[in-house]
């Protein structure tokens, strides 16, 4: 294993006040978004959007590296470069989901497993070799009656953990993603206790795989109730929940933890960050973002598929990848949402 290179990877990507765009969409999924503004999900119109993206002058200050899809690290800009040159030039790291996808798990109604450990190595390899610098695999975790099941959480930790120790093995840096789904009327101190079973059980595979901690990233939800619960925390008690959380859980050889926006409105994701990082409880990892949706929405709103919104679209996904930025270090206030600035 390149650990030289691994940890140089983890520093550029955890640099204060940059974070982590999850890109990387399925088509099904940014067909969804696509019909949301009447867009038709060609994959011109996919490489469009991309290209916004990516090209959005000065975003470098504020994005330190962008998770790719297969499709998109194959990808070419307007001008004929790939967008993983595009990236690399601009200091941004160019990564790479590598899973397949959750499929209904064997024995456990309502629960899934992440799927994709076959050739996993062969296509690592190759993905490396198209400039890809570090992966994410992503294992999804439900609350219902009964669920998770022990079952459950030890079929998706170890997929994570067998993802994780190949990732390595190559030279990339493994994103190691269970989510606790928001979907349900489960409250906060559920999705706690769920959250510390699940991160538990993930470590506990993670080192039974031999997998080195100190060059993994992990990228949880964050301690939130079901997005039908009637709860409405404060964004300090879901902060203070969140990390008090990880506290028992994540050991501090990992070098960072990027949070998945998971649905959450884009404001209310940077405001909870924000908080993370303004609280008091001390905790070993630098807090960051890796979010899709909120740090996408917004610009596909203003873009919507019109070549002369380019420009709308950019300044948007600036504005969010700029606030984002200063919730990284604690210093986002709601007064950034009125001062949209221009990309340079």
């Amino acid at each position: 294993m390149q650990m030289g290179e691994l940890a140089s990877t983890i520093h550029a990507l955890m640099a204060p006040g940059r974070g982590i765009l999850a890109a990387d969409e399925r088509q099904a999924t940014i067909a969804r978004r696509f019909g949301s503004i009447g867009l038709g999900p060609t994959e011109e119109n996919r490489r469009r959007y991309r290209q916004l993206l990516f090209t959005t002058p000065g975003v470098e200050e504020y994005i330190s590296g962008v998770i790719l899809f297969d499709e998109t690290i194959r990808q070419r800009a307007a001008d004929g470069r790939t967008f993983v040159a595009i990236l690399a030039e601009r200091g941004i790291v160019p990564g790479i989901k590598v899973d397949a996808g959750a499929a209904p798990l064997a024995g456990a109604p309502g629960e899934v497993v992440t799927e994709g450990l076959d050739g996993l190595r062969d296509r690592l390899a190759a993905y490396r070799d198209l400039g890809a610098r570090f992966a994410k695999w992503r294992a999804v975790i439900t609350i219902g009656d009964g669920r998770p099941s022990p079952y459950a959480l030890d079929t998706n930790a170890h997929a994570l953990a067998r993802y994780a120790a190949l990732c390595q093995e190559v030279g990339l840096v493994p994103i190691v993603e269970p989510e606790v789904l928001m979907d349900g009327a489960h409250s906060l101190a559920r999705c706690f206790e769920v959250t510390e079973a699940t991160l538990e059980r993930v470590f506990t595979v993670l080192r039974a795989q031999r997998v080195m901690l100190e060059h993994l990233l992990l990228k949880p939800n964050m301690v939130v109730p079901g997005a039908a619960s009637s709860e409405r925390p404060g964004v300090e008690e879901v902060a203070e929940a969140t990390v008090r959380c990880l506290r028992r859980t994540v050991p501090a050889a990992v070098p960072g933890v990027v949070f998945l926006s998971g649905g959450q409105d884009a404001t209310l994701a940077t405001e909870r960050l924000n908080a993370m990082n303004a609280l008091a409880l001390p905790h070993p990892w630098p807090l960051g973002f890796s979010f899709a949706r909120a740090l996408q929405e917004p610009a596909l709103a203003a873009w919507r598929g019109e070549p002369r919104n380019v420009e709308a679209g950019q300044r948007a996904f600036y504005h969010r990848a700029r606030c984002n930025g200063a919730a990284r270090l604690g210093q986002y206030t709601t007064q950034m949402e009125r001062q949209v600035e221009s990309p340079a």
